[in-house]
């Protein structure tokens, strides 16, 4: 059975308060996310740390940005929002057709 795979683009911000873990590795994580879903890959770019026009937290006034290409099934969006949502790393993410 074939599934029809569609493009999406994901904006993500990175939470990386009190981690160890470099930002590639946290890119890494959430590619992992990605294909967990049945996701593909396709480009990731990194737009850097920018300060956020509305902050929640004083503590936490700025965030990486990331945006991921990838392709997967119709289904995925829900189900990498969910597993991003649950995720310590990720700060916000949205998930849309590319």
């Amino acid at each position: 059975m074939s599934q029809n795979k569609r493009n999406y683009k994901a904006s993500i911000i990175l939470d990386n308060r009190g981690k160890e873990d470099s930002v590639e590795q946290l890119i890494e994580g959430v590619k992992k996310e990605i294909s967990a879903v049945q996701g593909d890959v396709t480009a990731v770019e990194n737009i850097g740390r920018r300060d956020f026009a509305r902050k929640t937290d004083d503590q936490f006034p700025s965030g990486v940005y990331i945006q991921v290409n990838f392709s997967a099934p119709a289904a995925a969006p829900a189900q990498l929002h969910e597993r991003l949502r649950l995720n310590e790393s990720v700060y916000r993410a949205l998930v849309e057709n590319a």
